[in-house]
């Protein structure tokens, strides 16, 4: 799996995509801390944070919309399917190299806390609880994602199905029920108040595990059927 991580860590960072997830996520974020501390005077760190999981259902796809979608149209799938790495590898190696990448993204937020920290007493433990959620919420929208990539041979029909899917889940606040498991952003908005409930975190969890499982199952199929 290690192998898996660091070959897709470098299709990452070799090309310009690593790069243009990570400032457009910092563009976001900027303008985000501008408003808060400049334009309100607020020191709420966790909701600089809070406000920046809204680029995600935009910037996620650019991460995942190539992950099966371009080896199944290159034809490279087929080294894929003939690889002595267990599919389960290499569907989890491309799932935690995207995590890292926004992890890193998440990381460089340390220094508008930094800031913050500087010109007032800020709290760190609702910054990191808020983080941890953030990560949680990346991590649900990776493994759709990537399922969405694994169903298409078509790197924009998989961006286009999992930026829909994300604003389609973004207006399920207001749902009770099964449904209530795909209301991913509703799930966040304790995170921010420094609260990390077990329903939210197994909720996370659950959305994770289904869409990964789904990939493998999909990818398993189509080794089986070539």
């Amino acid at each position: 799996m290690l192998a898996i991580i660091k070959k897709e860590l470098k299709s990452y960072f070799f090309t310009p995509i690593g790069y243009i997830f990570i400032a457009l996520f910092m563009i976001v974020v900027s303008f985000v801390f501008y408003m808060y501390t400049f334009a309100q005077g607020s020191l709420k760190f966790e909701y600089v944070v809070w406000d920046s999981t809204v680029v995600l259902s935009f910037i996620i796809p650019m991460l995942t919309m190539r992950m099966f979608a371009e080896e199944k149209k290159t034809g490279t799938d087929q080294l894929l399917m003939t690889s002595p790495k267990s599919i389960i590898n290499i569907v989890l190696g491309k799932f935690f190299a995207a995590t890292l990448v926004t992890v890193i993204g998440l990381a460089l937020l340390f220094i508008y806390y930094a800031i913050l920290r500087f010109f007032g007493n800020v709290s760190l433990v609702e910054p990191l609880v808020a983080m941890l959620g953030f990560v949680l919420l990346s991590m649900a929208y990776i493994s759709f994602g990537m399922f969405a990539s694994s169903i298409t041979e078509n790197q924009v029909i998989a961006a286009v199905v999992s930026i829909g899917f994300f604003l389609i889940v973004s207006f399920l606040q207001n749902y009770q029920g099964l449904v209530e498991m795909f209301s991913l952003v509703q799930m966040y908005q304790k995170f921010p108040q420094g609260i990390i409930s077990l329903k939210e975190v197994v909720g996370y969890i659950s959305f994770i595990l289904l869409f990964v499982l789904l990939t493998i199952i999909i990818l398993q199929r189509r080794k089986s059927v070539k």
